[in-house]
């Protein structure tokens, strides 16, 4: 496939492609799936995840292709062993073990004309696909997303997805908090078209995060539709601790300000508030810090409204998670908007490929 970021002109006779033939007989024929998963380090996840895939309730054909990066730990092993057990598995390699070159190589490894994203730490339920299909069918969208459904197994973890899955950890996002079906800008995972695919030249492999984003920006660009349907539920698998959780929301920080560089325009409200919470606690602390007591109402405020949040948001979690909840909306909120604000200019500006690595 091209990786080429640079979109095409788009036809409606394309984003209205049918994925509902018949067979003579008049009987539906379900068009064939390929799944593709990206796959870097997943030692605790991946069995249980390719056990979601294959065992999916849909009447068509389906197979998965494992982009495999270059693991630190027993990931490659059990991805040859399920790929030895079931015919539907293929192995590729990904040298540079970044997602979107892993990404664009599955794509151009797989065969069918519907594409299905899914993560070595997301797990399917079993409908997932058929529901993809379906809302395909009858959106005629060029991609459809649902609800990254968070859920832990530590009392962190537990933390985490209470806050990733609240308006007070991550917006309004309906792909994290649910709601009404519909057009949205962007969508957890997704199921494509492989003509939209190939329409904007795949991912964009200078994204190593918030590649999803902007891809989908350069669907709607082309006159595509990117679709959001609760339906599509995908049980989420959160970080395991502070240290990791920090690390992610401080990179997606910087890359969605590469994603607002690269297309103007698209940074709103709920994307400038963390870095602007940054800069007015900073500020007042500062004050604060030099004898203007005032200062420290903002800094103080923030504590506080964490503290309320958490007591309202965090009913239900057990008394360990919900001790964990303030810390962790903190987390997310701080780094993120720190990771924004240092977002460097040359962050998302082609590379050269060092030796031995491959983007194609």
């Amino acid at each position: 496939m091209n990786s080429s970021p640079h979109a095409q002109s788009a036809t409606q006779q394309e984003t209205q492609e049918a994925v509902k033939p018949r067979s003579d007989s008049g009987e539906r024929t379900w068009p064939a799936v390929s799944v593709v998963m990206p796959v870097l380090n997943e030692e605790r996840h991946l069995a249980e995840a390719v056990r979601g895939i294959l065992t999916q309730d849909y009447p068509g054909e389906l197979e998965l292709v494992l982009a495999v990066g270059p693991c630190r730990d027993r990931t490659e092993k059990i991805a040859r062993a399920l790929a030895a057990d079931d015919q539907r598995v293929l192995v590729v390699a990904n040298p540079t073990g970044r997602t979107p070159q892993g990404l664009n190589i599955a794509i151009k490894a797989s065969q069918y004309s519907i594409v299905v994203r899914v993560d070595g730490h997301s797990l399917l339920p079993s409908d997932y696909v058929r529901a993809a299909v379906e809302t395909m069918e009858e959106t005629g969208a060029d991609n459809v997303g649902g609800i990254m459904a968070a859920e832990g197994v530590t009392p962190f973890e537990k933390a985490v997805a209470r806050a990733m899955t609240s308006k007070i950890g991550v917006g309004n996002a309906r792909f994290h908090t649910g709601g009404e079906p519909g057009e949205v800008e962007t969508v957890y995972l997704g199921t494509f078209r492989r003509s939209a695919l190939e329409r904007v030249g795949g991912y964009d492999e200078t994204f190593a995060r918030a590649q999803d984003w902007e891809m989908n920006h350069r669907i709607r660009q082309t006159g595509g539709r990117v679709f959001f349907t609760p339906r599509m539920r995908v049980t989420y698998r959160p970080r395991p601790n502070l240290r990791a959780l920090a690390k992610q929301y401080f990179h997606t920080g910087r890359w969605r300000r590469v994603v607002g560089r690269e297309h103007q325009g698209t940074l709103n409200f709920r994307y400038l508030a963390p870095p602007i919470a940054v800069v007015a606690m900073t500020v007042g602390a500062v004050a604060g810090v030099f004898g203007f007591w005032p200062g420290w109402l903002v800094p103080g405020g923030y504590a506080a409204a964490l503290i309320v949040g958490a007591a309202v948001e965090g009913r239900g979690l057990p008394l360990t998670a919900w001790l964990r909840l303030p810390l962790v909306y903190a987390t997310m909120h701080v780094t993120w908007g720190i990771g924004f604000l240092t977002s460097p200019p040359r962050l998302g500006q082609p590379s050269p490929v060092k030796p031995g690595e491959s983007i194609q």
